[in-house]
This record gives C-alpha cells, structure tokens and sequence, in this order.
C-alpha cells in the first residue's frame, strides 16, 4: 500500500507537468467517501486520464474490478503501465475508443460509474450508462459547476464561446439527473462540483 501512495504522488506530478487534468486535490475526500459508501464490486469509469481516480477506487476497494474508457490513445497507454506498476492490472479492463460507441458493447451490470469525460456529452453519457446500472447503483459525475458557470456565483454570466456548448451540457446534465425517476441526487461544490446519483431500486 505504502508503495501505490507512492505511485499516486508520482501520478500527481506527472499530471502537473504533463497538464492532465486528474481528480483535484479538494475533490479527492468526497470521491473516496462515496466510493467506500457505495462498496461496489464492479466500477465504469468513463474518462481514465493517466488512471489516477481508478487507482485510487481499487485501492480503497481491494476486492473490485473496473472497466474504464479513455478516448486518446497515448494517454491510455500511461495509465496502463501506472496499473501495470501498481499491481492492478488484473483488476483493470482499460477500453480505447468513443464511450458512446463503447458503452453498447459492455456486458453486465455496474455498482458504480464515474464520468470524467467529455463535459459537453455527460447527458449523452447518463443515458449511455442507464442500461448497465445494477441495483442501487451510485453514478457520479464530476466537474459539473465548472468554474462557477454552471450554478453558483457566476451562473449569470454569459459563458465564453469555447465554454458555451460545455456550460449548456452540464447545465442539462443536472437537469437530467435531478429528474431522473428511481434516482435521488446530490451536487456537492467540492472541488469544481461533483454530481452523485443514488438508484433508489
């Protein structure tokens, strides 16, 4: 264990100086907490990075497998040897491609999802992930305040053009997942918003 808490400093580093975005620092408490609370056996994740948010669920979750989706290539291969370097490459199903082109393929259920993707398709991503849902299933999305735009202190403003389409998108997604039938969610302002939808069923 001491040896991953090392490997996860090494991630952090090579995110700053590679600019990756992973989960920050003020986000990491919540998600770790709701991981330990969901007690899943089997995680999705869309949006690996380096592989630094699924590192840390396997480690809290010794007995869990995950399945996580990473659209670029050269970045997916980090977090393969990351996993690989951690001792949890047999628990990881790493995935290249488009999650809504990957999403119909998957197989089974899940306890808990995590969006880290794309923000401008997290509705798409909600409705993506609906079919794989086990029971009492947790999904949480982060990101979703973005900087104050979506909600909060800054939701007046009239997004940047390079901001709009991602602002709207979000906007949509809490709309969706407030919404959504059999589901009770909660947005947490931690870090830059995190989104988490409990199954009631």
């Amino acid at each position: 264990m001491e040896y991953v808490d090392d490997l996860l400093r090494e991630m952090e580093m090579f995110a700053r100086e590679h600019e990756t975005p992973i989960l920050t620092e003020a986000a990491r408490p919540l998600f770790l907490r709701t991981v330990r609370e969901a007690a899943p056996r089997r995680i999705l994740e869309l949006g690996t990075a380096i592989g630094y948010s699924a590192l840390l669920a396997l480690r809290e979750l010794p007995d869990a497998e995950i399945v996580t989706i990473e659209r670029d290539a050269v970045i997916a291969e980090a977090a393969r040897s990351f996993f690989s370097r951690a001792g949890v490459a047999g628990r990881t199903a790493l995935l290249v491609g488009e999650a809504e082109k990957l999403l119909p393929t998957l197989s089974g259920t899940f306890d808990f999802v995590f969006i880290d993707a794309a923000k401008s398709r997290y509705p798409d991503f909600w409705l993506g992930v609906q079919p794989l849902l086990a029971p009492r299933a947790v999904v949480a999305a982060d990101n979703v305040l973005f900087r104050g735009l979506v909600e909060g202190e800054r939701s007046e403003e009239w997004p940047k053009h390079s901001y709009r389409t991602m602002v709207l998108q979000l906007r949509a997604y809490l709309r969706l997942v407030r919404s959504a039938e059999g589901f009770r969610t909660e947005v947490f302002p931690e870090g830059d918003g995190m989104a988490v939808s409990w199954r009631d069923e």
